[in-house]
């Protein structure tokens, strides 16, 4: 997968779609080498360049896939290449459960007390087996990867908000997990906390803009979005290979 992978404003993205990218889950399951992967979006993009631990998080994760219109938008403008599909976080655990669901011993991490427990529940519909959960409001981290390596779990998914990224990288080799994943509020929406958007919103990658348009606290985190844009369109401006 690396040897087609693209370079994003000095980060990594491989231009998988989403076929593409739940065969790749599929097959690394097999594989007892622990594996990060990342969906990227302008957030992380711009975080990335003020946090060195999230910028290496991101350059040593296995697979990094397009989350959201922005990066899209992004290859399209620096490399002339149109990308097939969005990979988030939600759309990838819900087609993973869908298609490898009894193949899957998941470890739910992250929401509020309560929260993966209920989306444990709803894991099970698709036949999935939860081998552990736990909240991710926790302060002792070498317990919490203690609890998942024991668990026998393979695939994490961790929706534990801006730090997800750099917990599963620095913790890669203790956890022990042969697929881990960022998900960000997937599991608020399995436990039925959180509502996606509209479907008309889900097509048009708009998402993440309702919810920031919607919720005055989500408001300051547009800024990053204009960030991300001017970024793009100043490395545009650069020579190719300066790039």
């Amino acid at each position: 997968m690396n040897g087609s992978r693209l370079e994003l404003l000095g980060l990594p993205l491989d231009p998988v779609s989403m076929a593409e990218t739940v065969a790749w889950v599929a097959a690394r399951l097999k594989n007892p080498a622990p594996a990060q992967v990342v969906t990227l979006n302008p957030e992380i993009v711009v975080r990335a360049a003020r946090n060195p631990e999230l910028r290496r998080a991101l350059l040593e994760a296995e697979l990094v896939t397009p989350d959201g219109v922005g990066i899209l938008w992004a290859v399209r403008r620096l490399h002339g290449v149109r990308l097939a599909d969005r990979v988030t976080g939600v759309d990838l655990t819900l087609r993973l459960f869908a298609e490898l669901g009894p193949r899957l011993r998941v470890y739910l991490l992250g929401g509020r007390p309560g929260v993966a427990e209920r989306a444990a529940l709803a894991a099970a519909r698709w036949g999935v087996q939860v081998s552990g959960t736990h909240h991710g409001y926790f302060d002792d981290e070498e317990a919490v990867v203690r609890a998942v390596t024991a668990s026998g779990a393979n695939l994490l998914l961790a929706g534990l908000g801006e730090r997800q990224e750099t917990f599963l990288w620095r913790n890669k080799r203790a956890l022990s997990v042969p697929v881990m994943i960022g998900v960000g509020g997937t599991l608020d929406v399995l436990a039925g906390e959180a509502r996606r958007m509209p479907r008309w919103a889900q097509r048009l990658g708009v998402e993440w803009l309702l919810r920031v348009g919607l919720d005055p606290k989500r408001w300051p985190r547009a800024a990053r979005l204009v960030r991300f844009v001017v970024a793009v369109e100043q490395t545009r401006l650069l020579p190719p290979a300066k790039r």
